[in-house]
């Protein structure tokens, strides 16, 4: 069956795309925009990057601030979220025995921003096991809220994980740490756009994220959201004219001009958000986002009953969206992911965790059920000769 939203797309037709994840994919509308918007700085360099980019940007923090519900004076655009975490983790100095505490399914560049910042201070940056299968939030609360201590200073935690693909329930445990007088980091690299992200239920003290994934705006536009009243205390990564802006060159706000600029850099991603808003809303994203999940359930249903082996979460459940994982026997990852592409011209991960691995599949609006049945009778066909 064709889907109408693949030709919105300039992805490979020839690809079995299901790594949607990884590095997102934009439509054609929204890459067109962003090119008007790199024409538009070329003509007139000066004029764009020295006299109209505060205004413009203004304009675009606000599209994504309704978007993600917060207000556009507590967001700043950054290139990405590794990006975002290396600032937060630089902002809030560690004293020897302090603990950042996270869990056990946190992306591996975020890990190892905290990881090289606890060594320098002699602090602890302590990864909380979460056990798959799952079965509730209230288990998952508690099961992580055991890595608290009397030192713990920070608690980082994926809104959605990337590796294992799991929502956790980072509501109650961001409402738990409050209490505790705990700062909490969000990792919302996966959110905005796979699932409809409220900062302000959310009640994070700082959360970043990505709009060039699940969001399909160009490469290169993230977000950081950081409490009002703990904006103080943020420092840029690159010092740069906001750290002197003046009552002429100031946007009004210290945080934004600290981070917004740093140094010539195109600012296309970022103004194309709105567009990338655009396009999920001309096209009823919240139904695209239904009939996705759905696929996904199905297509994790039948590789568990190829393998004969658990879900890692119940799959009439919301503790995953668009992205999921299936559990696989002890397998040549690295072959197997090879052959998929090579055999099958299958995009997808196979991920590591625990000494276990998983297939990743992600399913976006452009997939279809030929690109799921592909999955499957590729795992079908490799799985018992890549077998260790």
């Amino acid at each position: 069956m064709t889907n109408p939203l693949r030709n919105e797309f300039l992805l490979d037709p020839a690809v079995h795309f299901l790594n949607h994840g990884s590095f997102g994919a934009t439509p054609r509308a929204v890459f067109e925009k962003y090119q008007q918007w790199q024409k538009r700085l070329e003509l007139q360099p000066v004029l764009f990057l020295d006299r109209e980019i505060d205004s413009l940007l203004k304009e675009s923090r606000a599209a994504l601030g309704k978007f993600i519900h917060a207000d556009a004076e507590d967001l700043v655009y950054i290139p990405n979220a590794t990006h975002g975490v290396n600032i937060v983790a630089h902002s809030f100095p560690l004293q020897p025995g302090d603990e950042v505490l996270a869990s056990d399914h946190e992306y591996g560049a975020c890990n190892y921003a905290w990881e090289y910042l606890c060594e320098r201070a002699g602090a602890k940056y302590i990864r909380q096991p979460i056990s798959l299968p799952v079965k509730t939030n209230e288990e998952i609360v508690e099961a992580f809220w055991q890595g608290v201590t009397p030192r713990t200073k920070i608690i980082f935690i994926s809104h959605i994980t990337s590796v294992t693909a799991l929502r956790l329930p980072v509501e109650k445990i961001c409402k738990r740490a409050r209490a505790a007088g705990i700062l909490t980091v969000i990792d919302a690299a996966h959110s905005p756009g796979q699932i409809p992200l409220d900062l302000a239920a959310l009640n994070a003290d700082i959360v970043f994220g990505n709009c060039h994934k699940w969001m399909m705006a160009p490469k290169g536009a993230g977000f950081l959201h950081v409490r009002r009243e703990l904006q103080a205390r943020i420092e840029p990564f690159v010092v740069s004219w906001g750290a002197r802006a003046t009552a002429e060159t100031t946007t009004g706000s210290r945080f934004i001009d600290i981070l917004q600029w740093t140094g010539t850099h195109d600012p296309a991603s970022a103004l194309t958000v709105p567009a990338a808003i655009r396009f999920m809303l001309d096209h009823d994203w919240d139904s695209v986002r239904q009939s996705c999940h759905a696929l996904l359930r199905e297509t994790l249903q039948r590789i568990c009953a190829l393998t004969d082996l658990p879900p890692a979460y119940p799959l009439d459940s919301d503790f995953y969206a668009q992205m999921g994982i299936a559990p696989l026997p002890r397998v040549d990852a690295a072959r197997l992911k090879q052959m998929l592409y090579d055999q099958f011209n299958i995009e997808v991960p196979i991920t590591l965790w625990r000494d276990r691995f998983f297939v990743r599949v992600s399913i976006q609006g452009y997939n279809t059920r030929a690109d799921a049945d592909a999955l499957v009778n590729g795992l079908h066909e490799l799985l018992p000769r890549l077998a260790v």
